[in-house]
């Protein structure tokens, strides 16, 4: 407890106190308090630095509310306008370009697209180089506008979609093993050729093979012999004219050397057959094949 002492003093009465011995002054003085002016004006200026380059960098940086310069946040993900540059490997789930421009993927060495399950294997990769652009997946597919394949390609085989293949090269196409195919045809005004240089060329199909020129002509060349044959049913020359320029013709031999010679008859229809040559004529005898 703290204890009080009261004084009554009359009016015109004078009492001398006691001074104190002891004076205590409080706060601080000297160079401690030129020391604490100094810091706390160093970190005004520091704070005032600190702001500045803050604005600085938010101007520079083009800071606002919905990002950061050329890069925006929507509620669909990140819009980005302009050229950007990437320096280290860029994960995203789908890359779309504005409605009014396209999408330019550039590098100075290549430009490689990878897909991964989820224990972190690359299923599929397409990679764009220099030279040559590699695609490494199970299946190939290039498809049309309305989701109609186009191309496909897989390990097996290679399918096409389209209702034409056109191959303008000078060269034609070089296939090293069979092409299934209902309709082979050539530009218009120019030749159809079928080559094998070292092989054979065999064409096959179950219900027949047709072969024709609406305004030209169609040439078979061989080096060694030309076989037409048809193990059923009939071989026939449906032309107004049928021309053997080249046919070797026979010379005179002696009298009674006619045994194992035959003559080619023709039926009525256009059917040939042969019968045994004979000093006369002896087709009429062996003409029953043509009833």
């Amino acid at each position: 407890m703290v204890r009080e002492q009261y004084t009554t003093v009359t009016e015109g009465t004078h009492i001398e106190r006691p001074e104190s011995q002891h004076v205590y002054k409080i706060g601080i003085y000297g160079w401690r308090k030129r020391c604490l002016y100094l810091f706390v004006l160093l970190l005004l200026i520091i704070l005032v630095v600190n702001l500045a380059l803050t604005i600085w960098i938010l101007k520079v940086m083009w800071f606002s509310p919905i990002g950061m310069g050329h890069l925006h946040v929507t509620k669909d993900g990140l819009r980005l306008e302009g050229e950007s540059e990437f320096l280290f490997p860029l994960y995203v789930k789908e890359i779309r370009s504005r409605m009014d421009s396209s999408l330019l993927l550039q590098s100075t060495q290549n430009v490689t697209v990878s897909a991964r399950n989820t224990e972190g294997e690359v299923t599929g990769r397409l990679k764009v180089g220099p030279q040559m652009v590699d695609v490494q997946s199970q299946q190939f597919q290039i498809s049309s506008e309305d989701g109609k394949p186009l191309f496909t390609a897989e390990e097996e085989k290679v399918m096409i979609g389209t209702g034409r293949l056109r191959v303008t090269g000078p060269e034609g196409a070089l296939f090293e093993h069979s092409v299934e195919t209902p309709f082979v045809t050539a530009n218009p005004y120019q030749d159809l050729r079928l080559e094998s240089p070292t092989r054979s060329l065999s064409m096959d199909a179950p219900r027949g093979v047709h072969i024709k020129a609406h305004a030209g002509k169609i040439k078979a060349l061989s080096q060694m012999d030309i076989i037409l044959q048809s193990s059923d049913g009939a071989l026939v020359l449906d032309a107004e004219t049928v021309g053997l320029p080249k046919l070797i013709q026979g010379t005179q031999g002696p009298s009674g050397s006619a045994q194992g010679f035959y003559e080619i008859c023709v039926c009525p229809d256009g059917k040939l057959y042969l019968s045994t040559a004979g000093e006369a004529t002896t087709c009429e005898e062996h003409s029953r094949i043509c009833l």
